[in-house]
């Protein structure tokens, strides 16, 4: 086949096969995502109502439910405390709360190891109100009905982000385990 057309097997990088991901590519992505999703929402502007979503929590569901196995369980502590650095709730809140997050993740995926995208969304959704309840009543505010009220708009938005968030985490999984280099 190469005597006949000698560019049958190679594409504009070289030689289609023999080609290997990055492993560092291949690692720092999700860890990457995570961490400026957790740093974005201090951009926009502030408002009354808590309506900016969680984007680094939004992010870190993504990326265990889309791809399970990839991240460890000990991730959440980690990137909890980076996310405590920016997020305005009390120190050690998201570490605690992103670590009890992928023990839960951990469970779902030892109970149901074949899931569909709207059991993924569901849990996330209860993941998510989860982490904005234990966030509107560890806040050190008065947790009234008013303030619970202003936080629906919040969860809402949050919840119909999720789609959004796993296709471009899916996005960013093929660009991570594109294959660069020749082995």
């Amino acid at each position: 086949m190469e005597r006949n057309d000698p560019r049958s097997r190679s594409d504009a990088y070289g030689s289609r096969i023999n080609r290997s991901h990055s492993p560092l590519l291949a690692n720092f992505v999700p860890w990457a995502s995570i961490v400026l999703a957790s740093i974005l929402p201090i951009f926009p502007v502030a408002t009354a109502l808590p309506i900016v979503p969680p984007l680094g929590l939004l992010m870190l569901l993504a990326w265990r439910l889309v791809r399970p196995g990839l991240l460890p369980v000990w991730a959440g502590m980690l990137l909890g405390l980076f996310d405590d650095l920016y997020n305005g709730q009390p120190f050690g809140f998201a570490i605690l709360t992103w670590s009890m997050i992928m023990l839960a993740v951990e469970l779902i995926d030892t109970r149901l190891p074949w899931r569909t995208f709207w059991q993924d969304w569901f849990s996330a959704g209860i993941l998510i109100f989860g982490y904005l309840g234990a966030g509107w009543l560890l806040s050190g505010g008065q947790p009234t009905v008013h303030s619970l009220i202003a936080l629906v708009p919040q969860l809402v938005l949050t919840i119909l982000l999720f789609p959004i968030a796993a296709r471009l985490v899916a996005t960013l999984d093929r660009f991570r385990l594109t294959r660069w280099r020749a082995v």
